[in-house]
């Protein structure tokens, strides 16, 4: 299991050109399966990406999370995290999970994230989407539960 996070001061996400998700002060995760994740993948995930200290405290260390500032959380599925460039041109996607048991894990990520009590937003899963952000620093993460 894959993920980007971002720190932003807003972000959100179309579908068809009606917003989905819309956040202001917190974080963006992009979110990709492998078919070898299951429930300890998920489970890793949910209890590292809201405790990431990427805010700033008073003396300007980034020493706090979305759950100490109670900040929001929008996320969107990417299955294209789980592109393999290494051979050729064009990314090979074998790594990814099949749709229907990517669907089950990101039902299951929100599912669990959203016990932290947090505004939580998301995209459509499957969907075009088009997302919209204020990358704040920039912070950018990339998070692998394998590694």
């Amino acid at each position: 299991m894959k993920a980007v996070v971002q720190r932003v001061r807003n972000a959100s996400v179309k579908v068809d050109n009606e917003i989905t998700g819309q956040i202001n002060d917190g974080i963006l995760v992009y979110i990709g399966f492998s078919v070898d994740d299951d429930y300890s993948d998920v489970d890793w995930m949910v209890k590292k990406i809201p405790y990431l200290r990427l805010f700033k405290d008073t003396d300007g260390k980034m020493n706090l999370s979305v759950i100490d500032l109670k900040y929001e959380i929008l996320i969107v599925s990417q299955f294209t995290l789980l592109g393999d460039c290494n051979r050729g041109r064009r990314p090979s996607y074998d790594r990814a999970a099949r749709p229907d048991d990517a669907l089950k894990l990101y039902n299951l990520f929100i599912e669990l994230i959203k016990k932290n009590d947090l505004n939580i937003e998301c995209g459509k899963f499957q969907a075009h989407m088009d997302v919209e952000y204020i990358n704040d620093g920039p912070v950018t993460l990339i998070l692998d539960s394998k590694e």
